[in-house]
């Protein structure tokens, strides 16, 4: 691959170390030690992630990930306790790609790598705080299949073919983006109409407007 097919895939494993971190650094690491993802000489600092340790303790991740995150609540304290872990994966990811050599690039891809991460790992916390206001127990379930099939997807398409994964990782941080600001507005709507439901002034309105009367009738 070249640099800007390496970029690109980088730059994809990061915004998807987002939404399931263990299972990209599983992915990557089993692809690796298989042969069917090839590094250049100058990246050899990826060949730890082809470590069958490292490979093992991702898919324990991986595992406890894939049935905490079907659990209504405890999808989202699992979101929170990884709030730093999955952007600090996704950064560190990046970073191992790009060439030791040239520094500036090296803080660039830190950045953008943490930064990408944080953003999807952002929204798929906003969507699943929206669904666990659900009434219905199965959103959970379905939300969280939907999104371990969409991320082998994407993880199978990225390393099948490298030479589109710059498309692929612009349509993940457009939509990312979108999704962003998109749940920022429903979780302030959801805020408001929460606050105003448990509100005491609203607790206390029925007894007043039952009291009206009694005032008039004095």
């Amino acid at each position: 691959m070249g640099a800007t097919e390496i970029l690109a895939v980088a730059t994809s494993f990061s915004l998807l170390s987002g939404w399931r971190l263990y299972a990209t650094v599983m992915a990557v690491g089993i692809a690796m030690a298989t042969g069917w993802l090839h590094m250049p000489t100058h990246l050899a600092a990826l060949d730890v992630l082809a470590n069958p340790w490292v490979i093992g303790a991702a898919g324990v991740g991986f595992v406890a990930e894939f049935f905490a995150d079907k659990i209504a609540w405890l999808d989202s304290a699992w979101d929170s306790i990884h709030t730093f872990i999955r952007p600090l994966g996704g950064a560190l990811l990046t970073l191992a790609i790009v060439d030791p050599a040239d520094s500036t690039w090296q803080v660039i891809a830190f950045l953008l790598g943490g930064g990408g991460a944080l953003l999807s790992h952002g929204v798929k916390a906003g969507t699943r705080a929206v669904v666990n206001a659900s009434p219905e127990p199965f959103s959970n379930a379905i939300v969280s299949t939907s999104e371990d099939i969409a991320t082998g997807g994407l993880i199978a398409l990225t390393l099948a073919q490298p030479q589109i994964a710059a498309i692929l990782a612009l349509c993940l941080l457009v939509a990312s983006i979108i999704a962003f600001f998109a749940l920022r507005r429903l979780l302030r709507r959801l805020g408001a109409s929460l606050r105003q439901t448990f509100s005491p002034d609203t607790a206390l309105a029925p007894e007043l407007a039952d009291a009206k009367p009694d005032l008039l009738t004095r």
